[in-house]
């Protein structure tokens, strides 16, 4: 199916080097920029956007761009994510690239392009249709710290149990993800936001 106006992109999300598995599915409109669905992807995971982030995207000539947040110090060249539609990038399912949130903490995502279909009537898009896993802590360390974090708030012995409790809101479900519990940002309110 060519993508058109009126289409509908279906996306699994799915964080790396974790366990259990941490994933979403999620739908957005055809006509959305990356920086659109760096916004979805940040309310389906659970993040707080407060970090830096960029796609991994195949240049023109078999290099590697990156699509997101221009560096404020202007230390990485980061084309700016509301400049580039998905459509100069994801065609038909089953394309893929890399999205990597925080770059301290190193968060990669696989995002995959599962399907193309046509608006549903009386649908509302962003939609989040599937998931699991509740998103790590932000700056729990990266996958290894979220390793020992789960670690620590399982085993009620554990000399940091009581503390990181504390520190993530009292209590953690590593299974606690439902897609009804999504809330999705307006994109462009966020981005006018970031210019205040």
């Amino acid at each position: 199916m060519e993508v058109t106006v009126s289409n509908v992109l279906q996306f699994k999300i799915e964080l790396l080097d974790v366990d259990p598995p941490i994933w979403r599915r999620i739908q957005v409109p055809s006509d959305y920029s990356f920086w659109d669905l760096h916004v979805a992807i940040q309310d389906s995971m659970g993040w707080k956007d407060s970090h830096l982030h960029a796609f991994q995207v195949p240049g023109p000539l078999g290099n590697q761009m990156e699509i997101g947040l221009p560096d404020p110090y202007g230390e990485m060249d980061v084309i700016p994510g509301w400049e580039r539609k998905l459509g100069t990038f994801f065609k038909s399912p089953g394309d893929k690239l890399d999205y990597e949130y925080d770059f301290g903490d190193s968060w990669c995502h696989s995002v995959l392009l599962e399907e193309v279909t046509l608006k549903s009537p009386g649908a509302s898009y962003p939609s989040c249709t599937a998931g699991q896993g509740q998103c790590p802590p932000e700056d729990c360390g990266g996958p290894p710290g979220f390793e020992m974090f789960l670690e620590a708030v399982a085993d009620p012995t554990h000399e940091s149990h009581a503390e990181l409790l504390a520190w993530c809101g009292g209590e953690f479900d590593p299974l606690g993800f439902t897609p009804e519990s999504v809330v999705f940002d307006d994109p462009q309110k966020r981005l006018k936001s970031l210019n205040e």
